[in-house]
C-alpha cells in the first residue's frame, strides 16, 4: 500500500527485495538513470485480496468503530483508534460512585498533606475509549475533544454502562462523550442524560449515522499526559479509494 501511495521512490529494504523476488512489484529505469518501483499486475491483486480478507476479518464492533473513524475525519477531525489514556475518576464514597456533569477540577496541593486528601477523593485508572479525536486546529481552545464509544450489541452496551468509573474516565478525557450503536439496540432513556447517542440505520457497509441526542458539553483542556499519548500514537488516515460516508442527518458539531 505504501508503494501504491508513493511516487515509486525505492526504499531498498528487505521487503522491497522480497516484492521483487515474487514479482508483485517491478524495478523501472528512466533515461536519466533514475530508478523507481512500481506494483505489477499480480501486486495489484494480491492488495485487492489482501484488503477483502481484512475487512472480512474484523469483527462488527471494529467494523462499526471504522464507520465512526472514516465519518469524523470525513468532517475534518483528527482521529485515533484503540489508545490507551490515564484518567482520573471520583473515587468511590461509601460504596457509591457519582458521574459528574461536567469534567472534575483537581486543585494542585501546596503541602504533602493536601495532595494526600486529594488522592483519597480521586484514582487513576486507564481509558481506552473506541474512537478520540479533536478538531483540526491549532488553536488549543478549538480542539474540543469528543470520545465515541461503539456497542455492536445490547449486551456490549449494558456491561459498559455498568461501570460507572470507566465512563467517568471518558468524560474526563473530553468535552463531549457519545455511545454509538445501532437502532433498536437500546432506548435513549437507558443512556446517562450526560452523554449523547448516534444510531446507525441500516447495514454496517452502506447504513446512515443519525445524532438522536446531543451530548452535554462541558469544557476540558486536555492534560500533558494525554498531549503526550497522543504525540506517541499515530492518528487514523482516510484510504484513497474509501468510499464517501453517509452524512449525518443532524449536524453533529464537529
Amino acid at each position: 500500500m505504501q508503494i501504491w501511495r508513493s511516487a515509486g521512490w525505492p526504499c531498498r529494504d528487505a521487503i522491497e527485495i522480497d516484492l521483487l523476488a515474487a514479482g508483485l512489484v517491478s524495478l523501472r529505469a528512466t533515461p536519466e538513470g533514475h530508478e523507481t518501483v512500481h506494483l505489477t499486475q499480480a501486486g495489484f491483486q494480491w492488495l485487492a485480496l489482501a484488503r477483502q480478507q481484512n475487512r472480512r476479518a474484523l469483527s462488527a464492533h471494529d467494523r462499526l468503530a471504522e464507520k465512526v473513524a472514516v465519518h469524523l475525519m470525513d468532517a475534518g477531525r483528527v482521529v485515533w483508534r484503540e489508545l490507551s489514556l490515564r484518567a482520573r475518576v471520583e473515587a468511590e464514597v461509601d460504596g457509591v460512585q457519582k458521574v459528574p456533569c461536567e469534567p472534575m477540577p483537581y486543585p494542585k496541593a501546596l503541602w504533602p498533606e493536601e495532595e494526600a486528601a486529594i488522592e483519597r477523593k480521586a484514582s487513576w485508572r486507564m481509558a481506552r475509549p473506541d474512537v478520540f479525536s479533536v478538531r483540526n486546529t491549532s488553536v488549543q481552545a478549538y480542539l474540543q475533544p469528543v470520545v465515541h464509544e461503539v456497542k455492536a450489541s445490547r449486551a456490549d452496551l449494558l456491561s459498559d454502562l455498568r461501570h460507572v468509573a470507566k465512563r467517568q474516565s471518558y468524560q474526563w478525557l473530553c468535552c463531549e462523550c457519545y455511545y454509538v450503536f445501532p437502532a433498536g439496540v437500546a432506548g435513549l432513556e437507558e443512556i446517562p442524560p450526560e452523554f449523547g447517542v448516534w444510531l446507525l440505520h441500516g447495514t454496517l457497509e452502506d447504513g446512515r449515522f443519525e445524532m438522536a441526542r446531543p451530548a452535554r458539553h462541558a469544557p476540558c483542556e486536555l492534560p500533558f499526559a494525554v498531549w503526550l499519548a497522543l504525540a506517541k500514537a499515530t492518528p487514523m488516515r482516510l484510504e484513497v479509494d474509501e468510499p464517501a460516508q453517509a452524512s449525518l442527518d443532524n449536524e453533529v458539531g464537529a
